[in-house]
């Protein structure tokens, strides 16, 4: 040799050298490799599948005796699948009798029913087919409670009379519930 001591500090920098440049190359690569990655769907992944357009539905909830808003009723949206009920989303009115409702889907059916304190309960079924729906329902006080004892001479709904027959074995003015007379 020539009297010079061997040491690897050069090619300890040639190799720190070559070792940085490597880890620079790398750094500007991997990150493009993992956005093209990302981009690319047709490979993996779940589709995407969009949800269906959903309808604004507004419903106001009002006295039948004056016009005036209920506040605070029990407004539940019950969405149906043919006959079954999918489950409910209940809302309460706001001081001017509204609430507004927007994740049911376009062309489903909607089961309303409307509970407020004071009033008959309202149920009816809509068909959800127009991305905005405005709906007015007028509650009404109770009513006397229906008895079959006492007469009724308009007639029932469903086709049957109102007076219910009189049985053969009791006379016309027996009490029912009361022993007969032997």
């Amino acid at each position: 040799m020539d009297g010079k001591p061997f040491t690897m500090v050069p090619m300890l920098h040639r190799n720190l050298f070559r070792l940085s440049v490597c880890v620079a190359v790398l750094g500007l690569i991997v990150p493009s490799l993992v956005a093209g990655a990302q981009t690319d769907t047709t490979k993996r992944g779940r589709k995407y599948k969009t949800p269906p357009p959903t309808a604004r539905i507004e419903v106001t909830v009002l006295r039948d005796t004056n016009g005036k808003p209920i506040e605070n009723a029990a407004v539940i949206f019950h969405p149906m699948e043919g006959e079954k009920d999918k489950g409910n989303m209940e809302l309460k009115t706001n001081e001017d009798g509204k609430t507004v409702i927007d994740v049911l889907p376009i062309g489903d059916t909607v089961r309303l029913q409307i509970i407020a304190k004071g009033f008959q309960t309202y149920g009816e079924d809509y068909k959800v087919d127009k991305a905005a729906l405005s709906i007015e329902i007028r509650m009404k006080r109770p009513g006397e409670q229906y008895s079959i004892y006492k007469p009724h001479p308009e007639k029932s709904e469903g086709g049957k009379d109102s007076a219910p027959a009189p049985s053969p074995a009791a006379p016309p003015d027996a009490q029912p519930n009361q022993p007969q007379p032997k």
